[in-house]
């Protein structure tokens, strides 16, 4: 009979153990995920990202956002009040972030029009559909990203010389070629920084109320691998903004707002124009593949004291990026042709 009541214990504990430690290995994952969550909230909060990993991951931080409520409220239904609210803190911290460039900013100025479009070509875009695009939206500058050489003469034969006749190109074989399209005459600027990368054409254009303006194709390398610390020097080698003429970049700059470079690099008189317009969250990669667009890389930048009237996210057919179009109001004086 001792011996019976015995086993029964000795089984009875045994069992209870073995509900035991699946129950531990829940709550240690759990703490695992809450405890990634809140160090990629503070990473980004702070602008302490490095190497490649992380520096890709600060990219996706809109969906950390996400990740980090539907934790929170997984954790709240199963009673883990302390990691629930940790997972809070993390998305609101986040989600700070991230949401004000869902919001339209009023920057109305009364100065000219400049129109920008900017498309990564992947070397193989639709010309035709491009061309139509240009005729539609009729920009005054188009900055063209991985055009190749024969890229450059599809569009071409498919008529954009007749629609922005003034370029400055440096095509290539691959990635590395850039150009720039306009309406108006284009001097090359060769001097105006040192890229660092592809080629990223500089160039002036006068419009014709006198105002001088200046565009840069912009693409660094990505921040994959032992290129993160190239794709760091290339963005702080960007050209700041210039008190002689309104300064465009606009391209695939390979960089979300939640990187720390490209918010120092708009803090030296940048503004966004898609972040301006509210569409600062309308990803452009990857685009025409199985998975839809994630990440929002591709920008036009313009300098702070122009004003951003509207922005366009475009699908272009054959390119894994969608294109950016912003309409834009030079600072009254200088659509005279005066400096502030």
């Amino acid at each position: 009979m001792a011996r019976n009541v015995s086993t029964t214990v000795e089984t009875a504990q045994a069992s209870g153990g073995g509900r035991t430690r699946p129950r531990r290995r829940r709550r240690w994952m759990s703490w695992v995920v809450v405890a990634f969550l809140a160090a990629w909230a503070v990473i980004r909060a702070g602008g302490l990202e490095w190497g490649s990993f992380v520096t890709q991951l600060m990219t996706l931080t809109p969906y950390g956002a996400i990740a980090a409520l539907v934790t929170a409220a997984v954790l709240a239904l199963r009673g883990n009040l302390v990691r629930a609210l940790v997972a809070v803190v993390s998305c609101a911290a986040m989600a700070v972030c991230v949401l004000p460039r869902a919001f339209v900013e009023d920057t109305t100025t009364q100065g000219a029009p400049l129109r920008v479009l900017s498309i990564n070509l992947f070397g193989r875009a639709d010309p035709q559909a491009v061309v139509d695009l240009v005729r539609r939206l009729q920009p005054d500058v188009f900055s063209a990203l991985e055009l190749t050489h024969g890229e450059a003469a599809a569009l071409d034969a498919a008529g954009i010389r007749a629609l922005l006749p003034y370029q400055v190109l440096q095509t290539d074989y691959g990635a590395t070629g850039s150009g720039l399209y306009a309406r108006h005459p284009l001097t090359e600027l060769p001097h105006l920084f040192t890229p660092v990368g592809h080629n990223m054409p500089a160039a002036a254009m006068t419009l014709p109320g006198g105002a001088r303006v200046e565009v840069v194709a912009i693409h660094p390398n990505p921040p994959l691998g032992r290129m993160a610390d190239e794709w760091y020097r290339a963005l702080a080698a960007l050209p700041a903004p210039t008190p002689d003429a309104v300064r465009v970049l606009a391209g695939d700059f390979n960089a979300s707002l939640d990187h720390r470079a490209l918010r120092t690099l708009l803090g030296r008189g940048y503004v966004d124009a898609a972040v301006q317009a509210g569409k600062g969250l309308v990803p452009t990669w990857p685009n025409g593949r199985l998975i839809p667009p994630m990440i929002t890389i591709d920008h036009v930048l313009v300098d702070e004291r122009a004003g951003v009237g509207a922005a366009e996210i475009l699908d272009v057919p054959r390119t894994d990026h969608r294109g950016v179009f912003a309409e834009l109001r030079l600072p009254a004086s200088l659509s005279e042709g005066r400096p502030t």
